[in-house]
């Protein structure tokens, strides 16, 4: 995989919030807090931090049921697995094109353009779930009272990011209702502004179309969903369990608001694996709930290092069984980067 200047910023952007993690954080006290950690529940926080990607690759069948209706469960795991061990180690994500290619590679039934399609869908469907679940985690009495953040309240934030949720899913249902219209506009916008990424953006507007083709069965939907929302809630337990695990007195709620404000925070560049970003805006969260910052260093470096192992093995053996190599993959990216789908 490519490394280029995205991840050059990544690694950099990494290393920095790893500074900001842990500055001013007394090592001893993080030994002492590790020492002190209930052995137990941290495997446990692992195994069920490893559940979610199992359930990732189930809720695929059902966004790709309009392309391929009913793939085996094995042909969706191993990719998923594959690609989330790619995120692990290689720069700028190149696991979610892998994934796509892997998948693509595994059956004919799937085209790589389709597959790479489903994946824009997979992701729209974890950022409405994630946020609803954090900003209703705002909503909760527990959360921490007189909080704000540009001089708003934190319930009007919560709000607020309720409503532009509707609006995104209001947008979603329009590209799929009205694809020609919605599709014209932007090329009538675009070719105006920036004519140069009128073709790829209409490409991209065209397979998001078809990716999103879930939408319009109200059965496919809710599994969709249903299966999302199962996903997350199992993280947000494997967070929960991981507190509990170096005694920090905090809410499920907590794990709720937490892994959405990690989820915006792992959005910018970085290294492979998230480090650095994940530990800096983990601790960040628990600090708002008054939970000291050598304990949240502790859960964020901890639970950070538990659930990244397993994941990265079970790929790492799976991709070494399937004799592929990095430079099919690179093709790969290539091919996508060039709008080919090839």
């Amino acid at each position: 995989m490519k490394f280029g200047l995205r991840g050059a910023l990544g690694i950099i952007l990494s290393a920095g919030f790893l500074f900001l993690a842990f500055r001013n954080v007394p090592l001893d006290k993080v030994i002492e807090n590790v020492r002190g950690a209930n052995v137990w529940l941290l495997i446990l926080s692992a195994a069920t931090a490893t559940l979610i990607f199992p359930l990732r690759a189930r809720r695929w069948r059902p966004i790709l049921d309009p392309i391929a209706p009913n793939l085996p469960f094995d042909t969706l795991w191993r990719p998923t697995a594959m690609g989330m061990m790619l995120n692990n180690v290689t720069p700028a994500r190149a696991g979610e094109l892998a994934r796509a290619f892997l998948l693509s590679r595994s059956t004919a039934a799937v085209p790589f353009p389709a597959a790479f399609a489903s994946l824009a869908v997979d992701r729209l469907f974890d950022a409405v779930v994630v946020f609803v679940l954090m900003f209703g985690a705002m909503l909760d009495p527990a959360f921490p009272p007189g909080a704000q953040v540009f001089g708003r309240s934190m319930s009007s934030i919560a709000l607020g990011g309720l409503l532009f949720i509707g609006v995104v899913m209001v947008g979603m249902y329009v590209l799929v209702l009205f694809p020609v219209h919605v599709i014209t506009l932007f090329e009538l916008v675009v070719r105006r502004i920036a004519p140069r990424l009128e073709e790829r953006g209409r490409m991209a507007l065209v397979s998001l179309t078809q990716g999103l083709s879930v939408l319009r069965t109200p059965s496919r939907f809710a599994s969709v969903f249903g299966w999302t929302l199962a996903h997350w809630l199992v993280n947000a337990l494997a967070f929960w369990i991981a507190f509990k695990a170096v005694r920090i007195d905090a809410p499920y709620s907590a794990a709720l608001f937490l892994q959405g404000l990690i989820a915006i925070g792992v959005a910018a560049p970085q290294a492979p694996g998230f480090f650095g970003v994940f530990e800096f805006f983990g601790k960040a969260g628990l600090g708002l709930y008054g939970v000291k910052a050598d304990a949240a260093a502790t859960w964020a470096i901890g639970f950070h290092f538990l659930s990244y192992l397993p994941i990265t093995l079970i790929g790492a053996w799976y991709f070494l069984r399937t004799g592929l190599t990095l430079t099919e993959l690179d093709t790969a990216e290539r091919a996508s980067e060039s709008g080919s789908g090839e």
